[in-house]
């Protein structure tokens, strides 16, 4: 399967370019979308030398509860981040390439590729905020040794975190004493698409029991959302029916989300997941309907090979003895 990268190539390419030393200043204006509804903005308002980065992001005032300034403050620390953004746009920042461009290549490299993240850094607000609960949830009410079937044993009256990333889905985050619960809301409005997704799903639990013993438990529920948000998903005003709604929960264990490498590897795989997810159900579809072109284009050809029009009433015709005949009407 395709590993969606959690970078945006067009962005990474566009500051790779800006940062050689042979190019030639020019004005810009170029907007980039990227998935769940995200678009860049890149420009020149003031100079040809500075670059004005802008991202605008759907679900930008729960990622703002979150930290997630705090988290691009940390990350941009050597560019000018702007104070009132572009209008329009949620965050902005200044790239001054007089700056960058005397950099030896291994720093151009670097930038570009935490530019191309933007996103992903601000995806990455609640998920860290979360991670940083369960560590304070861990040392205040330890693990019991007793639970050996892994049952959630954390306060139900701990917060979730919100995402309302696109309309009528939601990422909804719950830290724990033992665990991290991430649970997705998505729609299929297609039953054919649901057929793809439980099968798709399915092998999600399949792997983990068969060879990723390590990997996250995937528990998958259609129409009733998991306990952990069913106080947060009764929703008189929203138009999407619980027949089309499919709950899909990752629970992530401390092993996770261990160290710094291992929390940032799993926030750019598990906020991609939703993509990932309808990129191969599309894929599929798409491979079935090839397959079945193919099989309509195999059978006429047959049918072509089997047909007799065109062949001459009054040409003259041989027996198999090799006795000459004619037709007569």
């Amino acid at each position: 399967m395709l590993q969606l990268d959690a970078k945006n190539l067009l962005i990474e390419e566009a500051f790779l370019e800006a940062f050689e030393s042979n190019y030639v200043p020019a004005t810009l204006d170029r907007i980039i979308t990227d998935f769940d509804f995200t678009t860049y903005h890149i420009s020149t308002p003031e100079s040809k030398e500075k670059l004005l980065f802008s991202v605008n992001i759907k679900c930008w005032n729960d990622l703002a509860r979150y930290g997630v300034l705090e988290i691009l403050k940390d990350k941009y620390a050597e560019l000018i981040i702007l104070t009132e953004p572009e209008a329009g746009w949620n965050f902005s920042l200044y790239v001054d390439l007089t700056q960058f461009r005397i950099a030896n290549d291994d720093n151009k490299k670097e930038l570009a590729s935490r530019l191309s993240l933007l996103k992903t850094h601000c995806f990455s607000a609640p998920f860290y905020k979360a991670f940083n609960r369960h560590d304070i949830l861990a040392a205040a009410d330890p693990v019991d040794p007793n639970n050996i079937y892994g049952e959630d044993t954390s306060n139900v009256t701990e917060e979730v975190f919100v995402l309302n990333y696109r309309d009528s889905e939601v990422i909804y985050i719950k830290p724990s004493n033992d665990r991290v619960t991430v649970i997705f809301s998505t729609v299929f409005r297609d039953e054919t698409d649901k057929v793809f997704s439980k099968v798709f799903l399915q092998e999600f639990s399949d792997a983990r029991k068969r060879s990723i013993q390590t990997a996250p438990q995937v528990i998958n529920s259609h129409r009733e959302p998991p306990l952990e948000i069913r106080s947060l998903t009764s929703n008189p005003f929203n138009e999407t029916t619980s027949e089309e709604k499919t709950y899909i929960t990752f629970v992530l264990f401390p092993r996770h989300f261990s160290s710094v490498d291992v929390r940032w590897n799993t926030i750019q795989h598990i906020q991609l997941f939703r993509s990932y997810f309808h990129y191969h159900i599309k894929i599929v579809k798409c491979f079935l309907h090839q397959r079945m072109r193919y099989r309509v284009s195999e059978f006429m050809k047959v049918l072509n090979r089997a047909r007799q029009d065109g062949i001459d009433e009054e040409k003259e015709r041989k027996t198999a003895s090799g006795r000459r005949f004619e037709l007569r009407s």
